[in-house]
């Protein structure tokens, strides 16, 4: 039997083909109904989407965990995440699909708007921000010399909205000089080199205690903590979804001895990694 050695990655819900337009938009039956409502877990290497439920639910899988969309709401992914859903049949919606450089050109950038636009989103759909989305829906099937442009200039327009109306009354404090947006940025360039504490905040010219103090107040835990956060979370998402023997995945994120990696897992997870494999999987069947 075929064994997954890599969690799939689409251009779209299953498909690896070229990226088909500047955007893409679709009803969640286009590409959903052709699969039994079902999409199996997947990542995307360089493209963000916005599921929009206009009626009907879903039940997504979130980089390992669970959850529920319901009528009226939406859901960001930006990404790398790994996503699935289970669409209650007949669900109606829409799916907007954006390449990264398309995201990445919506500015001025701010650390607000990068925290926003990095991170998984979910929240009502406004009546400003449904409005956006139905002009885009109408525009994507429209013909014109400017469709492309109107195309991007719309979708910047929906993603600082969703991300304005989000962040609107967030108390959270914003770490200095956005450290924090470029520590994530190297812990996922160097994930699998297994740097310390001490080179992160090298690489950042300042000293470990200064990030340490940023990395505390921003995310409530220890640099240390943070840094192991990040690789049990790519651990978590490789032993789910993947069939890597756990030893191939501890070695994959700069771990030297299989055993170490599997304590530090259980101490970090509350179980081992065959463990969690097991549960994870069983609990994938059954739902």
């Amino acid at each position: 039997m075929h064994e997954t050695a890599h969690i799939p990655i689409f251009n779209l819900f299953g498909e690896t083909t070229a990226f088909p337009d500047v955007i893409h938009c679709e009803a969640v039956f286009d590409r959903a109904g052709l699969h039994d409502w079902v999409i199996t877990p997947h990542r995307h290497a360089q493209m963000a989407q916005i599921f929009q439920i206009v009626s009907g639910a879903a039940k997504v899988t979130l980089d390992g965990g669970s959850e529920r969309l319901e009528s009226g709401g939406y859901l960001y992914v930006p990404p790398q995440v790994v996503h699935g859903f289970e669409f209650t049949r007949g669900t109606e919606g829409m799916v907007l699909s954006m390449p990264s450089p398309v995201v990445s050109r919506l500015g001025p950038k701010t650390p607000a708007l990068a925290e926003w636009l990095g991170a998984p989103q979910r929240d009502r759909v406004s009546d400003a921000a449904g409005a956006l989305l139905r002009q885009i829906a109408r525009c994507y099937a429209a013909h014109g010399t400017f469709r492309a442009q109107r195309l991007v200039a719309l979708t910047h327009a929906v993603l600082a909205t969703l991300a304005d109306e989000g962040s609107a009354g967030r108390s959270a404090a914003r770490d200095a000089g956005g450290q924090m947006q470029r520590l994530d940025a190297l812990i996922a360039e160097r994930l699998a080199q297994g740097w310390s504490a001490r080179d992160y905040a090298s690489a950042l010219h300042v000293t470990t205690g200064h990030l340490n103090r940023i990395v505390r107040s921003a995310a409530g835990m220890s640099l240390t903590a943070y840094l192991e956060t990040a690789v049990m979370t790519e651990a978590c998402r490789l032993i789910a979804f993947t069939r890597l023997p756990v030893a191939e995945v501890g070695y994959r994120l700069g771990y030297a001895d299989p055993p170490y990696f599997s304590r530090r897992f259980r101490a970090r997870m509350g179980e081992t990694p065959s463990a969690y494999r097991a549960r994870v999987s069983g609990e994938r069947a059954v739902g």
